[in-house]
């Protein structure tokens, strides 16, 4: 594993554009943070898991 940012593909939830979401590829082995759509600039929550593997990232709703 690196310890830079890594960019993780994903769609938003509210307008379904593809947007990339920095994650740093270390840190603890899970975590949750909101941050806006560049697009559509509605607050997702995105969720960041960590193992020997690399980071996960999923990204919801912040009204869920």
């Amino acid at each position: 594993m690196q310890p830079f940012a890594d960019a993780a593909t994903q769609m938003c939830p509210y307008c379904g554009e593809e947007v990339e979401v920095d994650v740093d590829s270390l840190g603890a082995s899970s975590e949750s943070y909101v941050e806006d759509c560049p697009v559509c600039c509605r607050p997702w929550q995105v969720r960041v898991t960590r193992d020997e593997d690399g980071a996960a990232v999923t990204l919801g709703r912040d009204d869920d």
